[in-house]
């Protein structure tokens, strides 16, 4: 391998990007339905060989004659080839780590159907060589592992197991009586992690069971592990009861990191810990910090004056939001990290993080492109990323100068044909005359200024802590399909959204069902005034907050001729007294709802339902711990059975926050279709 990319990229003109295509694309001659859904691959997480040869990667996508999909990991050669499939079970496959000699693809996965482990249908280690002639398992537990990592130089396999345990003064009564009965606590989900050395197959347990871990880093040195903690594995417990741990090998002890800069310091207490990062000298331990309605931030300990030290790192200035994938760069102290800006999505970095200093912020990745993950090698300089584009799915290319992609997958070759949606950066005067961005989808060929405007859906992120990125993406709540179907699309990234500045998105703070709805209003009329849509034939869509932010534009205008409202909030009140992350809602409302009760008010669409006269199409997961189907059928009842609006629910049983059967978001596609054509279009089937 080359060593062509310096250590450092600086940050690049986004117009110095040359678009990557694919060489002989055939003619775009395909219209796409919602049966090309099943066939679309979803790249996830990569790892490039420690020999920087090959590139492990997972992909997620549908089974045959099945109503799931399932992860499988791929290997593919970074000097060219075809990529290949090495694993074929139906037990999501994935958390690939390479053996040192990069001859071995370490990988969890739940097969089998046996009485006996390893193939119980309980989560194992196991491992297959490069060429995936031999699959053998690691480990044998009955009950699986929770997580695992591979040690520097692969002797050692660190792995977690689970286990619930009863400790309150409640336990002799609560196992007295039914069975049946669920109770609010006092059994737990606790954890520890064990060393098994693969010379001799010998076990030793390092962290007993007092914590919940949610994830687990060794140093590279081996004397330390890192653990992101909790009391339990509720995820309220994780919002503001979260530690990182650190256990040290020569003593044995286990210390807390101290977390007053992102509890007490912090603008809110309810933080998530999310990753953690060790450099390659095993002098320095990153982690990120993510909140709800408040930039994430990124902290390092190190140790200073022979105390262990715990420092925020600077955020950036330019606009761009910290994400996650934080990994240090090998051999150096450089820390990096994806980063959200303008509706694109890039691998960062910040040079010399060391002895409680740091050094410039560099773009890594410059162009039109939203970078999903990315992973360095040891031997070269030249590292992997995962990325989609206007013009493709998500594919593997290796980077091999400033902008300078080269592909090394090709996992959606029907998609050449396709007549894809046409991508565009929009953008417009919102609320207080400030900047919006959005993304704007039109049907293939289509050209507003000889063909006129097209009947229009909004469709609205979830978060609202995300954004929509100006990249292809087909799924189940808008994108692509109703392009496909004649419809403009606009996505606007409203206040609150990533990638446009700290006050860009802490300004949604205290205003939800407020800004961000003159945000989105504002960009209706301007799409409207450029012969983009049609005002007369209008519908908005979404999902999650973009749910919630359907229920609310409903009840602040009637110009909409339908709506599609998925896993939406109705009332903040019930929000925050069922969800399992109510931190969320504590952020947005400044407070408790005893201390805040008008903003809870305020922010519920609930109150106003009387004002709604849009034909609404209602969905959720009967099993949805995020936004439970209380709201959903609170929305319903109050369009269908006292404001006489049409309405309908549907509602998916057995599922989550997301719909995970393909069934099922077939059946939310066609339901949506069918309920705008029909309310938009004034057609019916």
């Amino acid at each position: 391998m080359r060593k062509s990319v310096p250590a450092v990229i600086a940050l690049l003109s986004l117009a110095s990007f040359a678009a990557v295509g694919f060489a002989d694309e055939p003619v775009r001659d395909h219209d796409i339905t919602i049966d090309d859904y099943v066939s679309v691959a979803m790249l996830r997480g990569c790892v490039m060989s420690p020999d920087g040869e090959h590139v492990a990667f997972t992909d997620l996508r549908w089974k045959d004659q099945s109503d799931r999909r399932d992860y499988d990991i791929w290997v593919v050669s970074t000097s060219g080839g075809e990529a290949r499939r090495l694993t074929f079970d139906s037990a999501s496959d994935g958390s690939p780590q390479w053996s040192p000699d990069s001859k071995w693809i370490y990988f969890t996965s739940a097969r089998g159907d046996e009485d006996d482990p390893p193939r119980n249908g309980e989560r194992q280690v196991w491992r297959i060589s490069l060429d995936g002639e031999r699959m053998i398992p690691v480990t044998r537990f009955d009950d699986g592992v929770a997580g695992y990592e591979l040690s520097k130089d692969g002797r050692t396999l660190y792995y977690m197991t689970e286990r619930d345990q009863n400790d309150d003064e409640w336990k002799d009564l609560r196992d007295s009586t039914s069975d049946s009965i669920d109770f609010s606590h006092g059994k737990r989900a606790v954890s520890e992690i064990w060393r098994l050395d693969l010379k001799s197959w010998r076990t030793e347990q390092l962290v007993d069971e007092k914590r919940y871990i949610h994830s687990f880093k060794v140093s590279p040195d081996e004397k330390f592990i890192a653990m992101h903690t909790a009391p339990d594995d509720e995820l309220i417990t994780n919002e503001g009861w979260s530690h990182v741990d650190v256990y040290d090998a020569e003593s044995g002890m286990v210390v807390t990191l101290p977390d007053k800069l992102y509890r007490e310091d912090a603008l809110s207490p309810y933080g998530w810990l999310e990753e953690l990062a060790w450099s390659s000298d095993s002098e320095a331990l990153a982690f990120s910090v993510g909140w709800d309605g408040y930039p994430n931030e990124l902290f390092v300990a190190e140790k200073i004056d022979d105390q262990c030290r715990v420092r925020r790192l600077d955020r950036p200035t330019n606009g761009m939001t910290v994400g996650g994938g934080l990994h240090w760069r090998p051999n150096s102290r450089d820390l990096c990290f994806l980063g959200d800006f303008h509706a694109r999505a890039h691998v960062y970095s910040i040079t010399e993080v060391r002895d409680g200093k740091q050094g410039a912020m560099h773009q890594l990745t410059p162009g039109d492109i939203a970078v999903r993950a990315y992973s360095f090698s040891p031997a070269c300089d030249e590292f992997a990323i995962i990325y989609n584009a206007p013009e493709h799915a998500r594919e593997l290319f290796l980077v091999e100068g400033p902008g300078k992609y080269r592909p090394l997958t090709d996992m959606n070759p029907q998609m050449k044909t396709w007549k894809l949606p046409q991508l565009s950066i929009v953008s417009w005067k919102g609320a207080n005359g400030d900047t919006v961005e959005g993304v704007l989808e039109l049907p293939f060929g289509h050209d507003p200024k000889k063909d006129g405007p097209l009947p229009m859906i909004v469709e609205l992120h979830g978060g609202p802590t995300a954004a929509t990125y100006y990249a292809f993406r087909y799924w189940c709540y808008g994108r692509t399909i109703m392009a496909v179907n004649g419809y403009a699309m606009l996505s606007p990234n409203y206040r609150g959204s990533t990638g446009y500045g700290d006050k860009f998105m802490t300004d949604l703070i205290g205003q939800e069902n407020d800004i961000e709805v003159r945000d989105i209003l504002t960009g209706v009329d301007a799409m409207i005034e450029r012969g983009i849509a049609d005002g007369d034939k209008l519908g908005v869509m979404g999902w999650s907050n973009g749910g919630f932010l359907t229920n609310a534009i409903i009840t602040h205008t009637t110009r909409f001729k339908a709506a599609s409202s998925g896993a939406g909030i109705a009332d903040m009140l019930i929000q925050w007294s069922v969800e399992d992350t109510p931190g969320h809602v504590i952020n947005y409302m400044r407070g408790l709802p005893w201390e805040q009760p008008e903003a809870y008010r305020n922010a519920s669409p609930i109150w106003n339902m009387d004002k709604v006269v849009t034909p609404t199409l209602v969905h959720c997961g009967s099993g949805d711990p995020r936004v439970p189907v209380a709201h959903s059928q609170a929305i319903y009842r109050a369009l269908h059975k006292y404001t006489n609006t049409p309405s309908m629910l549907l509602q998916y049983p057995a599922q989550g926050h997301g719909l995970g059967k393909l069934s099922m978001r077939k059946a939310k596609m066609e339901w949506d279709l069918a309920w705008f054509k029909r309310y938009i279009l004034g057609e019916e089937e």
